[in-house]
C-alpha cells in the first residue's frame, strides 16, 4: 500500500499500484489495514474504474453481509479520497456485491487522538516547580533555565 506525508496528515492508497480491485493472495485489505495506525486527519485513496466499481462506506452489519443497498455514502469517481475527522472504525465494502463477497472490503480504525498538543501542557509546570522547591538547593537562575 502506498502512502504520503502532507503537513502531518497522511494519506493511503488502498490497494497501492493495483487500487481498489478484489483481492489476489498478495493484497489482503484487511490485513493491512490492521498493521497501519490511521489518525485523525489521515485520508485513504480508492482507485478503481468507476465504470465498473464503486466505493460504499456502510455500517458493521452490511460489512459483513456485503448489503450493496444500505449504505452511508456511495462513491463512483474512481478517485475517491476519504480524510478522517474522527476516531472509530469506518466499514467500506465494493459496490458490486459480487466483488464484496470475494472481500473487496475493508475495515478502517482510526485512533483516538490521545495527544495533548497545547504549549504548557496543564500542570507540568507546577510539579517542576514543587519538585524543585522541596529539594531547597536550586537558586534562582538554576529554576529560570530548567523552566
Amino acid at each position: 500500500m502506498l502512502l504520503v506525508q502532507k503537513g502531518g496528515a497522511t494519506e493511503f492508497k488502498v490497494g497501492g499500484s493495483k487500487g481498489w480491485a478484489v483481492p489476489t493472495s498478495e493484497v489482503h485489505y484487511n490485513q493491512w489495514a490492521e498493521n497501519t495506525r490511521f489518525q485523525i486527519g489521515d485520508s485513504v485513496v480508492f482507485d478503481y474504474q468507476s465504470n465498473q466499481d464503486s466505493v460504499l462506506q456502510v455500517d458493521q452489519d452490511s460489512y459483513k453481509n456485503c448489503n450493496t443497498d444500505s449504505y452511508q455514502q456511495k462513491y463512483t469517481d474512481g478517485h475517491t479520497v476519504i480524510q478522517f475527522s474522527q476516531s472509530g472504525p469506518f466499514y467500506f465494502i465494493s459496490g458490486n456485491k459480487h466483488n464484496c463477497l470475494k472481500n473487496e472490503k475493508i475495515v478502517i480504525i482510526v485512533l483516538a487522538d490521545r495527544s495533548n498538543r497545547t504549549n504548557n501542557p496543564s500542570g507540568a509546570s507546577s510539579i517542576l516547580i514543587n519538585s524543585i522547591t522541596s529539594f531547597g538547593a536550586f537558586t534562582a537562575s538554576s529554576l529560570y533555565f530548567l523552566l
